[in-house]
């Protein structure tokens, strides 16, 4: 009798035992998974989420594993995250076991390289679960719609960036002088004979420069000066006196001359300052020792003391310095004329080889015609090919009219000649352009001097989804790029400011302004904003119809009507 009792006590254990490994795991809702951030969004190229999930109680079998898999769907493609494993109370492994009775959360990460058809896409989680090696079916769970991708909008904006240009060093008016010397002898001030002949030298060359077409004199300096030995007054009287003297002899000159230029005078009793100078690139010996008491004493009649108590140097002061301080230094200071603005443009249509590169170039300015500008840097890159600035700026050129592989032609041009700083700006801003942020990086590396590199700098940034460090390197720069920056910082204030004083608004100037609408509830600013943009550019009405940015006006009449 007891045996008969076996037999069905055994089918009932191995009953309750299937029963707690049984294949069916069951649907699990969307309710115990929230995503962060709700919506997705485009940072940097990525799209990055934070998914928090939860199995419930008695959900997960003691000994199942379960993969879980992120994945972004959209019409006509997909692409999965990495995924993350955990297993039931039973399986010897070492991911993250889930209790049978209570259940268990979980944190994990995705992260999808950004393409533009994720703007209208759903993120799904997938299940792959087997228990003692058999396949057991989850269903996906749908956890968040969709990208936004108003980061991405950079690869737009960048066309409107602004290339470094090569600047012309063009002066109209460029300032010289000429320069002379009549020497004294010592404790003397009268202008010797042999003097006379530096000082009619110079007359001459004022003379020349009076006569010359291109050239104004400003005026004639006169510069006395007594070397600081002797005592401060008999000094003092020296200079003064080879000054009046000097001023005689030059103002017959120009008066002979019949030239009218003015004379300023002006002595120097002790020349202390010329002394220093004039040690400090000798070869005396001691002559730190010199320059150290020039440093520690100020009054003249210690300083010439404490230098005399040196006495085995002070014979060579006296032989090789001290007589080159007795002097009336004579400077004519005057200017070069250059062309006038309709001189330079004339020939820059008609005779260009008759202009140097700096005319040339500055010729170039002249205009806002961007094939006159073309046509002057073409005749530029001819004459002087072994300047970068033209082959940089025809570059600039192609790159404002859309035409990047023109462009970076003309830049790698340039780089071959000179590999300056604003070529190296604009190859980073054209690497960019082509998604190659790494290159990108590595020529802007290199930009450190372009008046442009912080506005480069600033699109790399947002590229890189660094929208605050952006925001810092634009600055008050007001373009497209700038203001996308702003905007994905969420500095809202600033980027309508920016917005609003683009110089040169387009279509994507617009869609911005709608952008930011949305973003501060200001529905009038969404309908004009794309009105505008749609105006300028019909293509923006479907991406406006997908843009999650203007999600909650999706059931909106006017906004329905102008994306249709």
């Amino acid at each position: 009798m007891i045996k008969k009792l076996y037999l069905p006590l055994f089918m009932a254990c191995v009953v309750a035992m299937l029963s707690s490994c049984s294949s069916k795991m069951g649907e699990l809702s969307s309710d115990y998974f929230t995503v962060t951030p709700q919506v997705l969004e485009a940072v940097g190229g990525k799209v990055p989420a934070t998914i928090n999930g939860k199995f419930p109680e008695k959900y997960f079998k003691k000994k199942a594993v379960v993969e879980v898999t992120p994945v972004l769907v959209w019409e006509g493609g997909e692409a999965a995250s990495q995924p993350a494993v955990f297993q039931g109370e039973k399986v010897e492994g070492n991911d993250q076991t889930i209790s049978y009775r209570m259940g268990g959360s979980y944190t994990m990460k995705a992260m999808f390289d950004y393409v533009p058809a994720m703007a209208k896409s759903e993120l799904y989680l997938r299940f792959k679960a087997t228990i003692g090696g058999k396949t057991i079916d989850i269903p996906a769970v749908k956890v968040a719609d969709g990208v936004i991708a108003t980061s991405a909008m950079v690869e737009q904006t960048l066309e409107s960036a602004n290339p470094a240009l090569g600047d012309d060093a063009f002066q109209r008016i460029i300032k010289e002088k000429h320069e002379a010397n009549i020497m004294f002898l010592i404790q003397q001030a009268n202008v010797r004979a042999s003097e006379l002949k530096s000082a009619k030298a110079f007359g001459e060359e004022v003379k020349s420069v009076n006569d010359a077409a291109n050239k104004r004199i400003a005026n004639v300096e006169i510069s006395a000066y007594a070397s600081p030995d002797g005592g401060l007054d008999l000094n003092t009287k020296l200079a003064e006196n080879r000054q009046d003297n000097t001023a005689k002899v030059i103002n017959k000159n120009l008066k002979k001359a019949k030239i009218d230029a003015a004379v300023d005078t002006k002595y120097t009793a002790e020349d202390w300052e010329g002394f220093q100078e004039l040690v400090a690139k000798s070869n005396i010996q001691d002559k730190e020792l010199i320059l150290r008491v020039l440093s520690m004493y100020q009054d003249p009649e210690q300083r010439e003391q404490e230098i005399k108590n040196i006495s085995s140097v002070y014979k060579n002061l006296a032989d090789e310095i001290l007589p080159q301080l007795r002097r009336s230094r004579l400077t004519l200071n005057y200017e070069i004329i250059g062309k006038s603005d309709e001189e330079i443009a004339n020939l820059a249509n008609s005779d260009a080889k008759q202009l140097n590169i700096e005319e040339l170039l500055y010729a170039a300015t002249l205009t806002d015609n961007a094939a006159q500008k073309e046509a002057i840097y073409t005749k530029a890159a001819q004459i002087y090919p072994n300047d970068f600035r033209a082959y940089n700026n025809l570059g600039k050129l192609a790159y404002q009219a859309g035409n990047l592989d023109k462009a970076e032609a003309y830049f790698k041009k340039a780089a071959s000649i000179q590999a300056a700083p604003e070529v190296n700006n604009n190859l980073g801003l054209i690497a960019l352009a082509k998604g190659d942020k790494e290159t990108a990086e590595a020529y802007l590396g290199k930009a450190a001097g372009s008046k442009e590199l912080n506005e480069a700098l600033g699109n790399l940034y947002v590229a890189q989804g660094q929208y605050d460090r952006a925001v810092n390197a634009f600055g008050d720069t007001k373009t497209n790029s700038a203001a996308l920056a702003q905007i994905l910082a969420k500095d809202y204030n600033k980027a309508k400011n920016t917005l609003d004083n683009v110089e040169k608004a387009d279509a994507y100037t617009d869609y911005l302004k709608a952008v930011l609408g949305a973003r501060t509830n200001n529905a009038s600013m969404v309908i004009s904003g794309l009105k505008n943009a749609i105006a300028k550019d019909s293509t923006l009405a479907k991406k406006a119809a997908t843009d999650l940015e203007f999600a909650k006006y999706f059931t909106d009449a006017d906004f329905a009507s102008m994306v249709k």
